[in-house]
This record gives structure tokens, sequence and C-alpha cells, in this order.
């Protein structure tokens, strides 16, 4: 799917989060620059947030509760870790229980990422534009036509 730009990413931000659930796992996997978190600030937006969502490189894990969304949300960025050991004491699978994970840089869990996430690959084109590629595990494929 091609992905014109930033508000395009965030338009496709929006439609992702209609169909979002708690329990769900959106992996967003790309380069630096590659609209990551502008994708995440779309579903959040569409959530109810208010304001831009700060990226959480620094904290790692951003939580975003109701009612400043309609359903709880982890935001994660894993950029700064270095070994899939290191996710561990962030205790992600707990916010499974209750909320949206929303991870990016999925592949610093190594082998851990769970099974059912959906996983959107967004890889830059030569004329600035974003074609992005996504994983469907069973629990997304009906949705996914909904987007």
């Amino acid at each position: 799917m091609a992905v014109a730009d930033e508000a395009a990413m965030l338009d496709l931000g929006r439609r992702i989060a209609g169909q979002a659930r708690i329990g769900d796992v959106i992996a967003l996997e790309g380069g630096l620059g590659a609209g990551k978190t502008t994708l995440a600030r779309g579903i959040l937006e569409a959530l109810g947030l208010k304001g831009e969502a700060p990226s959480p490189s620094f904290a790692i894990v951003q939580p975003y509760d109701v009612p400043e969304v309609r359903l709880p949300v982890a935001h994660v960025d894993l950029y700064r870790l270095d070994m899939p050991e290191e996710t561990e004491e962030l205790a992600l699978g707990e916010y499974l229980m209750d909320s949206l994970l929303i991870i990016e840089w999925p592949d610093r869990l190594g082998d851990r990422l769970w099974p059912h996430a959906l996983r959107l690959t967004i890889a830059m084109t030569e004329d600035g534009a974003r074609r992005l590629t996504a994983d469907l595990p069973d629990a997304w494929t009906d949705r996914w036509l909904q987007i």
C-alpha cells in the first residue's frame, strides 16, 4: 500500500484505530524517519487523544488511559534497547490484559513478539513516499479489509 505523505499516514492510523481492540498488538517496523510515530499518532488521535502524542523514545513506554483515550493504549518505542532480554523488565505482556499495545522497533523483541501482532513495515521510496506492507495475523484478516 502506498502512503503519499504525512497526512496520508495520519489518516491510515485513524482508520486502523477504528478496528483496534484491547489486547491487540500493532508492531511498527521501518527505518528512522519512515513514519512509525506518525502512524501511531494517527491511531492515538482517532482514539481521542487531544494534542500531539510525544515519541516515547526516551520514556520507552508511554501509557494513555481513559478518559484521555477511548481505550487504554501503551505506546512503546524499543529503539534504545540492544538485547531482547532488556524488554523483560518492561512487562509489556501485562498491557495486553486491558490495553492496545503499539510497538515501534519490534525487532528489538527478537522472537518475543506475539504471534497475533499486526506487523506493519514502512519503507521509504525514492520519491519520498512510503510503502506499507502488512503482515496480517488471523485476528486482523477481516478487520484489515475495513481499513
